[in-house]
């Protein structure tokens, strides 16, 4: 049996019925109490002394367990600081009977060790083994800023979106969450605590899951899915004797997904007759559910109509953006790569293949803005794992002129700073051209490369829109560099639409691959304008070009 690392702890645990939600499935309530008692556990292995919950966030479901199943979790402290320390933690699911085992979840959690009496605690460095330990000790370096950085980002996104219209009211399918509200009241028993006589941090979220999934429910009337916690914010302790009231209510829904807003008040004997709370925990769990094909279902659209509603609304707008940009310090995933090689054999299909999978992009539904800024606007599509990106922007130039300067990539570094250089290895034809591309690191890793063919057509449908589509490919005479890191480009590129005979809008499209998504995720994070700064400097490039500049370009 493989022996745990230094600082880590591992749980198993048999799924029992009395552990089922009303599908047969492990409750998420029931998971989130042995993934607390097992993340405090690593803890207190590496610091030696007791520890509490501060938070646990980023918690991803990425699967469920069903009775009979047994559950292994395992927590690691990933980094420590001068007082507090990040807990990785990884759940997994064995099927005995059929001798399989899936991932059920991640998370992450930190816990701040407790001094015993006036000592201070410094705690020691995790010892670091394998190559992996180094990728999340650093990267738990770029989770904290994140986390720490949290309530400015939040504030500046709420800020940024008041300059946006005010969602329409009117809209035919949308609904209130007034109906969505839900309070219940714990009293806080000796078997709720934990073993520094405060009420369990793991019993506290368990009870806000089931709050929150009631009112998930009255939205959409059907079993809902916990698919992830945005976090669990401890912001103080209670203790056995203290009415713990939870209350839930529906803040905003995103296609197939919806976000319920928890809160947590505690009350002793006398604030509970003087109804004066403490506010101890706060949180925002993200449901998606399924229909009786285990099909996703469409929510309806949020209808705000109070003040609060709105601050609500927009609230979960800006979480949601939070969400997308931490995607990439959540976790290191490995790309698997598209394996598209060049064949000159294949050419014509290669190329019309590269330039309608750009069209089906620009053509999906649901597109939600991010960011509205002057001539500038950006917005995502979530479908599944999948992050979309489109940036639109309107250019005081004709739809020829930006057509011919952006499908010249040579010409890119000058506009794009995440371009260091572009060269040209292969003219395929006079529309189709393969580049190799060079770009910055970034958070300290390698600079990456690219090989891509970019496909230039002019659309004959109405004659007034050009495309610009780029996709990698495998070329074996430029194999991978040891002193990059090889990148890949799923689908990406631009659409370019004539308004009228001296401007056009410019969109550019881009599935976000997980090489690419460094590049994009503060940006989308909301803790950096680097997208805006690259839009603006693309207009500038295109309307400060000349036409005899055009023509030595051709």
């Amino acid at each position: 049996m493989e022996r745990p690392a230094p600082a880590e702890v591992r749980m198993s645990q048999a799924i029992q019925p009395a552990h089922a939600n009303p599908r047969g499935e492990l409750s998420a309530g029931q998971l989130l109490k042995w993934i607390d008692t097992t993340a405090c556990l690593a803890a207190e292995k590496h610091a030696g002394v007791s520890c509490v919950t501060a938070s646990v966030d980023d918690i991803q479901f990425e699967a469920t367990a069903r009775v009979g199943q047994v559950i292994t979790i395992k927590a690691k402290v990933s980094r420590a600081f001068s007082t507090s320390m990040e807990i990785s933690i990884k759940v997994t699911a064995e099927d005995m009977l059929a001798g399989t085992e899936k991932l059920v979840s991640v998370a992450f959690s930190t816990f701040v060790a407790k001094p015993v009496g006036k000592e201070k605690i410094q705690l020691k460095p995790v010892t670091l083994l394998t190559e992996q330990d180094h990728v999340e000790h650093n990267l738990a370096s770029e989770r904290r800023k994140v986390r720490l950085q949290h309530e400015d980002t939040f504030k500046n996104l709420m800020k940024e979106g008041g300059k946006f219209d005010d969602p329409i009211c009117d809209e035919e399918g949308t609904v209130s969450t007034r109906g969505t509200s839900v309070q219940s009241i714990e009293l806080v028993l000796p078997p709720h605590a934990n073993h520094h006589g405060n009420t369990f941090g793991g019993q506290i979220m368990a009870w806000m899951e089931a709050v929150a999934t009631i009112s998930a429910s009255r939205l959409c009337q059907v079993h809902p899915v916990l698919k992830s916690v945005d976090m669990f914010k401890f912001r103080g302790p209670s203790t056995v004797g203290d009415r713990l009231v939870v209350k839930a209510i529906v803040n905003n829904t995103f296609q197939t997904c919806v976000e319920v807003g928890v809160r947590v008040e505690a009350f002793d004997c006398q604030e509970w007759s003087e109804s004066r709370g403490r506010h101890i925990n706060s949180a925002f769990l993200i449901y998606n559910a399924v229909n009786d094909k285990e099909e996703l279902i469409t929510f309806p659209k949020i209808k705000p109509m109070s003040k609060d509603d709105f601050r609500r609304y927009r609230g979960a707008l800006a979480r949601k953006r939070i969400r997308l940009g931490r995607k990439y310090v959540i976790s290191h995933k490995e790309e698997v790569p598209l394996r598209i090689y060049w064949d000159i054999g294949n050419q014509v299909s290669l190329s019309d293949g590269n330039v309608e999978a750009l069209k089906s992009l620009a053509a999906k539904s649901g597109w939600e803005i991010t960011s509205a800024v002057e001539k500038i606007k950006i917005y995502t599509l979530e479908e599944r794992d999948i992050l979309y990106v489109w940036v639109e922007k309107h250019v005081k130039r004709p739809a020829h002129l930006a057509y011919h300067l952006l499908s010249n990539f040579t010409k890119r570094p000058l506009w794009d700073t995440h371009y260091t250089s572009c060269e040209v290895i292969d003219c395929v034809s006079e529309d189709d051209r393969i580049y190799y591309i060079t770009c910055p690191g970034v958070n300290n890793d390698k600079p990456k490369d690219l090989v891509v063919l970019v496909s230039r057509r002019r659309l004959l449908e109405d004659g007034q829109t050009y495309v610009v589509a780029v996709r990698s490919v495998i070329l074996p005479s430029v194999p991978p560099s040891p002193e990059y890191v090889r990148s890949e480009i799923i689908c990406a590129g631009f659409l370019i639409h004539a308004t009228d005979s001296s401007s056009c809008t410019v969109s550019y499209f881009n599935q976000i691959s997980a090489s690419i998504l460094p590049y994009f995720a503060g940006n989308l994070g909301g803790w950096s304008k680097s997208i805006e700064e690259t839009a603006a400097s693309c207009i500038q490039f295109i309307e400060s070009a000349t036409d005899d500049g055009l023509i030595s370009m051709l």
